[in-house]
């Protein structure tokens, strides 16, 4: 039973003279704060968190702290009053109120403790305990606020005689994560847990002469050695890893940052990423880092010092490659790439190789964007058989199911967006394809989908103007034609549609149809809203082509057409690894920076394509995406809040400098390597940055349609010069994507995400989490607040801090969850890191009470600020937290690789398709 002692050590005295008398003789002041909180760890003790019971308690525990103050003032003498009489009134108020089984809780618990004071309890070890309890220490080594005694302890609650040695470890697992949600630092002693676990099985499963080794003893050059001999003769490896220096490449490996770990990133990579043999295990932390960071160097001059050099910034966590770059690196069929774009052209055989395009794309880990606006809409004319086509809806209900049928490699779900342009003749459709009413033949509910949609839209919107939808059968050329060039386009069509030269057109009101895209979007979650004409004003690549659609998750934004399918290969700098207190560490940025961008300038190299049309753009324009979580940490860290000013200059400032470095490690590489083959004529060779691109879209709106700061601190000029001069390796080199799965592996908030509660049950392919806001807790020891009655009310106010009094206001500013935070902060520091980015960013909105006029207000304003695209919309009524008890609840130890979550689901905050 947890401690319900009234205790003295005051963090906000009362003001009042009365004085508490301690055991030990000690006098301190007397704090009402102790009362309560006492008062709800006994009735917590009892009763338990539950949403039943948590209102009750929040009033019961009011009133009869109320009654203790008074008691105490009454029979206080000199103002003074000792410990035991304190308790005394506590239990005396429970029983009054009619409280009986807390009040016998209370009073045993009472007898427990003063027992203990009198007389040490110790417990022999049991018969062959002995490996527990030096495992168990082995674990808790050098974690603050943890205890030994605590595991072991619940442990034996799950022991019983002839208990194998698989189930043991699981049942100290399972006892070391039940702890979890009253202290977070046990989630690292979990983790330990679960890799001794993991080690038992992957080293028994190698040879025998490994299984007996401890942790500390592990020789994992030799067992690497093992490793890659199984993983080669299993057909899982390519055995060219086997040719490598094994002696040298393996001198890097740092066996202690297996203990970096918390426990669902261990466990992430566990049911997920590590090789196995038939559901065994078999690939260690650090040997899945060094077979990732090898299959990467597989074409550099000096293999072994790369492989080196890639495997210190994946193992350090400081920056980490994409999901299917983590599957696949080192395999017999390294597909390393995250995101393929695709146009599917207005024909049956097109529509249908489309289909198998996809298949094939998605079967080894990569998230699809299509662009669907050129198929002929309903109504329209089929030229061969003479008759009205069906439009686009059918055509993408078999695109939303071939997503589901082909489950990237077994490992997780397909996953699709389909992109339509505003000015479809079957927009209104295309609107409805998510929600669960109406013919279902007609929808797509594994399917994301999202609005491409032209300045001239909004213009209209803004002019309370009427707009135009047409088949595209008919107006051919609006599919290609951006800016000024398609709004003149858009207006001819529309004049020949009043002179009767276009037979399917449809006039509507476009602030009406802007209402009703918000509406779907926020009752389910889709069409996501992109904007096409940023995407393409300020395409380094639009002397190439058009950019017709973004990506599964709308950070990509890579020209496509009938023969190239456009690539990116993703990866992330997690940037609370690089802040300290004083500020962003710019050297250990640049280090970072460019070492990743090497690492993905190879993946297209090394790549294996499933489709030719993939090879020919990837291997011409050579984009990647360099992008970073762990943005809420690094503000954490720096101390400012997520809704200020100075996160928004620290979003500026952060994204410039990675942004610079980004940009002179792709020079770099051109001179090494070469420049990219469509280099000649693209916006860099004329010398125009990102930053510069903002004036071309600047001039396209004209007026004051766009509010953008262009503020700069770094040389630019210098590197400017450099990259029209040098040419630059890579078409494009910035993309922000969700990175959901691979920021779970380094024990980040992801992306550039707010976040999202200070304690949540976090659901995924593992299994239930425990999540809680290590920085807070941090803040929240310091200050003498963490306790249980905490954790209850975080539970209570769904991880928000705003409701719990004894929280000070400023750790409810640093603290505010994603719902008490104005979007507008949101789109303002996304509007000032997009500056800086050749592509775009996975941007999620969160309104706490949406209305038709907040949505159109927050849309317009991204719109304003020159964003490329938005992502989800987040509304608060689909997300709730457990507010029972979360013990118990944290992953399945056992699972086996499956199918992971469809990408992005309205009431799940991660996107995993892509990172």
């Amino acid at each position: 039973m947890s401690p319900i002692v009234a205790t003295v050590d005051s963090h906000a005295p009362t003001g009042t003279a009365l004085r508490v008398v301690r055991r030990d003789g000690t006098v301190s002041p007397f704090d009402l704060d102790k009362i309560s909180v006492a008062l709800s760890k006994a009735f917590l003790a009892v009763e338990g968190a539950g949403a039943a019971t948590s209102a009750r308690r929040h009033h019961v525990v009011g009133e009869l702290t109320a009654q203790v103050e008074s008691s105490l003032r009454r029979h206080a003498r000199a103002d003074v009053v000792h410990i035991e009489h304190v308790q005394d009134l506590v239990e005396l108020a429970l029983m009054r109120g009619g409280h009986h089984k807390v009040a016998r809780a209370y009073v045993l618990y009472r007898e427990e403790r003063a027992r203990a004071r009198a007389v040490p309890a110790e417990q022999p070890a049991e018969p062959g305990w002995t490996r527990v309890e030096r495992l168990v220490a082995d674990a808790v080594e050098g974690v603050a606020d943890v205890s030994a005694e605590r595991v072991l302890a619940e442990a034996r609650r799950n022991v019983y005689p002839g208990i194998t040695d698989e189930e043991l470890a699981t049942a100290l697992v399972m006892s070391a994560r039940t702890l979890v949600e009253q202290e977070p630092n046990y989630s690292t002693v979990t983790a330990r847990l679960l890799l001794d676990k993991l080690r038992g099985e992957a080293l028994s499963h190698l040879s025998a002469g490994h299984h007996q080794a401890r942790r500390s003893e592990l020789d994992y050059p030799r067992y690497f050695r093992d490793y890659l001999r199984r993983a080669i003769d299993l057909e899982l490896v390519d055995p060219e890893l086997a040719t490598f220096d094994l002696d040298r490449v393996t001198s890097a490996i740092r066996p202690e940052r297996d203990l970096d770990f918390g426990f669902l990133g261990l466990q992430t990579l566990y049911d997920r990423y590590f090789l196995h043999e038939h559901g065994t295990r078999f690939e260690l932390p650090q040997a899945f880092f060094l077979r990732v960071a090898m299959g990467l160097a597989l074409r550099e001059d000096d293999r072994e010092a790369r492989a080196a050099q890639f495997y210190e910034l994946l193992s350090t966590f400081d920056f980490m490659a994409s999901t299917p770059t983590l599957f696949n690196s080192g395999t017999t069929r390294a597909q390393l790439s995250s995101c393929f774009l695709t146009t599917v052209a207005d024909s049956l055989d097109a529509i249908f190789q489309s289909y198998r395009n996809n298949a094939l794309l998605a079967k080894y880990s990569g998230g699809l964007g299509n662009d669907w606006t050129p198929v002929r809409g309903l109504g329209a004319h089929i030229k061969g058989t003479n008759g009205r086509s069906q439009g686009v809806v059918p055509f993408l209900k078999i695109a939303n199911d071939t997503a589901v049928a082909v489950n990237q490699g077994g490992k997780r779900k397909g996953a699709a967006c389909a992109y339509l342009e505003t000015w479809h003749i079957d927009v209104e459709q295309f609107l409805d394809l998510r929600r669960n009413t109406g013919d279902d033949r007609r929808r797509t509910h594994d399917m994301n989908t999202a609005n491409w949609v032209p300045d001239e839209f909004l213009r209209r919107v803004e002019a309370d103007a009427d707009w135009t939808l047409f088949s595209p059968d008919e107006v051919p050329d609006l599919h290609d034609l951006y800016g000024a060039d398609f709004a003149r386009a858009y207006r001819d069509h529309e004049a020949a549609a009043a002179r009767g030269e276009i037979a399917v057109f449809r006039t509507v009101r476009a602030v009406d149809l802007w209402r009703r895209m918000l509406t779907m979007l926020f009752e389910t979650g889709h069409p996501w809203i992109t904007f096409k004409d940023p995407c393409n004003l300020r395409s380094p690549q639009q002397h190439v082509g058009v950019v017709h659609s973004s990506n599964l998750c709308t950070e990509i934004t890579l020209n496509t057409s009938a023969d190239e399918v456009a690539v990116c290969n993703l990866g992330s700098v997690n940037l609370a690894r690089h802040v300290t207190e004083d500020g962003l560490d710019t050297a250990r940025l640049e280090r970072t920076v460019r070492t990743a961008v090497r690492m993905l300038d190879n993946v297209i190299d090394i790549n294996f394509y499933t489709i030719p049309q993939t090879r020919r753009s990837n291997l011409r324009h050579r984009p990647v995406g360099l992008g970073l979580m762990g943005y809420q940490d690094a503000l954490f860290t720096l101390g400012i809040p997520m809704a200020s000013d100075a996160a928004v200059e620290f979003a500026d400032r952060s994204m410039e400098h990675l942004s610079h470095h980004a940009i002179a490690a792709s020079v770099d590489l051109a001179a090494e390597r070469g420049a990219y083959e469509s280099f000649p004529g693209s916006l860099w060779s004329k010398g125009i940055l990102p930053i510069d691109s903002l004036g071309l879209l600047a001039e396209a709106r004209a007026g004051d349609a766009l509010d953008v700061d262009l503020s700069s601190t770094l040389d630019w000029a210098a590197l400017r010069e450099r990259v029209r001069t040098t040419g630059m390796r890579n078409s494009n080199v910035l993309a922000i994507a969700p990175t959901a799965t691979i920021s779970n592996i380094c024990g980040v908030g992801q992306s550039i995400e707010p976040l999202f509660q200070n304690l949540y049950v976090k659901s995924n392919m593992s299994g239930d989490f425990t999540v809680t806001n290590q920085h807070l807790v941090r803040h929240l020891k310091e200050r003498g607040l963490w306790d249980e009655v905490m954790v209850a009310d975080l539970k209570y106010f769904d991880g928000s801090l705003t409701e719990i009094d004894r929280v000070p206001d400023d750790l409810k500013r640093l603290f505010a969850t994603a719902f008490e935070i104005d979007s507008h902060w949101l789109v303002d520091a996304a509007s000032r890191r997009q500056k800086w980015i050749d592509q775009a960013q996975s941007l999620n909105l969160y309104v706490a009470e949406p209305s038709g006029r907040v949505l159109d207000e927050l849309y317009r304003h991204a719109w304003h600020r020159g964003l490329k695209t938005t992502y989800y919309l987040r509304a608060k009524a689909a997300t709730q937290v457990e507010k029972s008890t979360l013990r118990g609840t944290d992953g399945r130890l056992n699972a086996v690789p499956v199918a992971e979550p469809a990408a992005c689901r309205v009431e799940d905050p991660d996107c995993e398709a892509c990172q």
